[in-house]
């Protein structure tokens, strides 16, 4: 405020100069509030990244245990197959973790790859389909 209010008048422009500045704080505000979250979402992905190491997704029970009896074939009994006793235990329950979020996040494209394979083929190795010629 610059000058001192003395009528009516000059008390409503200095009301109006104060909203449109009110309007100006708020607006800069925002755009404060979206660069923060812009610059913490690296922060972000790393947090989501590291909780899916250490948390198991359990909604897909019968897809989960497949990938679990994979990944202890594969990582337990040939990658780490020489490996200490504490790798033995880590790496598996941090595979484990990880792939019950991967499996949840992609569950339908996964079940229709895993019919594709298990479903009836022709000759051509084409899926047959149902359709009734009567």
């Amino acid at each position: 405020m610059t000058n001192t209010i003395r009528t009516y008048k000059d008390m409503q422009e200095e009301k109006k100069r104060l909203q449109e500045l009110l309007v100006i704080q708020k607006q800069l505000i925002r755009e404060d509030i979206e660069e923060i979250k812009e610059s913490l979402k690296p922060v972000q992905s790393a947090l989501s990244f590291a909780g899916k190491l250490v948390t198991r997704d359990r909604g897909n029970f019968i897809l989960n245990a497949g990938a679990n009896r994979i990944i202890n074939l594969v990582l337990k009994n040939t990658i780490l197959a020489r490996a200490g006793w504490f790798a033995k235990l880590v790496v598996p329950f941090l595979a484990k973790n990880y792939s019950s979020h991967l499996i949840s996040e992609n569950k339908g494209a996964l079940l229709s790859k895993l019919f594709s394979w298990i479903g009836k083929k022709n000759a051509n190795g084409h899926v047959k389909t149902h359709t009734s010629d009567n």
